[in-house]
């Protein structure tokens, strides 16, 4: 099989979605954006090595594992004040993997428009 060359605004922007998307897996990102789960990884990793970033452990699907643990609703003020703080991040974060993925898909839609010779 051939390997594939991507740019390195794709893989720019395919790190960047995997670092702003908390709980998601190389594999989960990945599949989203049709690559192999050892690339991202390792285009990961090389940009954490070129920003000097310690590497970290594999992320687990947390965010979700804590979502289906956490209580509806509670008595105590404070408490909820921080559930729905979680929630609000949560759903920004969500936002945020969206936002990336549209550029990334208006970017791929710009480059294969213009690559057409018709």
């Amino acid at each position: 099989m051939a390997m594939k060359d991507y740019s390195d605004e794709f893989k720019a922007d395919a790190v960047a979605l995997y670092e702003s998307t908390p709980g998601a897996t190389y594999k989960d990102i990945a599949a989203d954006l049709g690559i192999n789960r050892a690339t991202l990884r390792e285009w990961v990793l090389r940009d954490r090595e070129r920003r000097g970033i310690a590497p970290t452990g594999p992320r687990t699907g947390a965010a979700s594992a804590a979502r289906a643990g956490q209580p509806t609703a509670s008595d105590d003020p404070d408490e909820r004040i921080r559930q729905l703080e979680a929630r609000v991040a949560e759903l920004e974060a969500g936002e945020r993997k969206l936002a990336t993925e549209r550029d990334i898909l208006r970017k791929a839609a710009k480059y294969f428009a213009g690559e057409t010779n018709w």
